[in-house]
This record gives C-alpha cells, structure tokens and sequence, in this order.
C-alpha cells in the first residue's frame, strides 16, 4: 500500500520534471539556466531510453512483451515504471 503510494508520488515528480524540461523549450528560462535544463533534458532522453533498452533486452524472448503504451510510461516515468511493473510481476 505504502510501496504504491510513493510510485505514484514518484510518477507525478517525473512528470512535474518533464513539464519543467519542456517548458524550457517554449519559454526559455534566463540564460545560465536555459542551458542547464537543455542538458538534464538530453541526460533525461538518454538515461530513460536506456532503462528502457535494458528491459527490453532483458525480457525473455518467449516471455511477455512490452506494448507501445507501456513503453512510452516506462520512457516518461523511468524507475518509478518499472518499479510498478516489477510489483506486478510478482505473484
């Protein structure tokens, strides 16, 4: 119960990242720190594509395979995905 509700708080922090880091782009912050969040954009875009390539060549072959959808929420929310989608595996 606890386990959830801070995935859930998590999954809501990404997405006030990712509305601050796309804010950026429409609406450039003063100049140190527009360039600041361009780089943690790209460190953002890179570090969850790789969490998502390592699970996606981790599965088995046989095995579940991920759907469009739940590709996209592990590329957007990261850990705090996977973490849920680890919970639901179990049995």
């Amino acid at each position: 119960m606890i386990k959830t509700v801070l995935i859930n708080l998590g999954r809501l922090l990404m997405l006030g990242v990712w509305a601050i880091l796309l804010f950026n782009l429409f609406h450039p912050f003063p100049s140190p720190l527009k360039y600041f969040m361009h780089v943690a954009m790209v460190f953002m875009f890179f570090m969850h594509g790789l969490q998502l390539i390592m699970l996606k060549t981790t599965l088995p072959k046989d095995g579940e395979k991920l759907g469009g959808w739940q590709e996209f929420r592990i590329f957007v929310f990261g850990v705090f995905e996977l973490l849920a989608w680890q919970q639901k595996q179990k049995p």
